[in-house]
């Protein structure tokens, strides 16, 4: 069962993502843990995107390609994965397609977890965090008990400048601008499933899991 799960920033990727590796028990492969795994191992390929890393570069998608065959060519992948930040653009995808039809695999489901924009810039500007231990709280979700000062040590809550809603209006912007060819070329091929990301976390997950069960995997 080879996945690619996408979905803009605060639409829940993170926990559906290990929900789905729980239960079917494959690896969970982000961009920035394959980046800093070849890094750590100090392969060749982990030495160059370091190189530009450190420049505050993008790194080239040669080398970005290169790093993904050697994780996905590793034997815990040897039963699927769900990939997670990559492929970001199209070329990524095609060049994902064709080091995978080299190994005899196919990606079989993009699962874009969609939620509306309103709902998203709330869940991302309701965040607080504690200026004393750094605990993160939700307006809405988990909020603390007291207004504005954290259940562990009374610290005041404040918010990050990230997390204001021009800037996550403004992020979310440029994920969907960004996202958009990757969604229509994976739509083309036929595997793109879209899922409702504003239901309980639970029932998102069960939309994702019946549709990687009707397909027989």
């Amino acid at each position: 069962m080879n996945i690619v799960l996408m979905g803009l920033p605060g639409a829940g990727k993170g926990t559906q993502a290990d929900k789905i590796v729980e239960k079917y028990e494959i690896p969970h492969i982000s961009t920035g843990d394959m980046f800093r795994a070849a890094i750590q191992e100090g392969t060749e390929l982990g030495v160059k995107a370091k190189s530009f890393m450190d420049q505050g570069a993008l790194v080239p998608d040669e080398v970005t390609i290169g790093i993904v065959r050697e994780r996905l060519s590793k034997s815990d992948c040897d039963n699927g994965f769900l990939l997670d930040g990559f492929p970001r653009t199209v070329p990524q995808a095609e060049a994902l397609d064709a080091l995978l039809a080299d190994m005899g695999k196919k990606i079989e489901h993009v699962l874009n977890i969609k939620v509306e924009k309103d709902e998203l810039i709330a869940r991302l500007t309701g965040r607080r965090i504690c200026k004393v231990c750094g605990t993160s709280y939700h307006l809405q979700f988990n909020p603390p008990k007291v207004e504005g000062i954290c259940d562990k040590d009374g610290g005041e809550l404040y918010q990050r400048a990230d997390d204001n809603p021009e800037t996550v209006t403004n992020r979310l912007e440029v994920n969907m601008n960004q996202t958009a060819p990757l969604l229509a070329f994976y739509n083309a091929k036929g595997v793109l499933t879209d899922i409702d990301g504003q239901k309980d976390i639970n029932e998102v997950f069960k939309d994702l899991d019946a549709i990687l069960t009707e397909s027989g995997q």
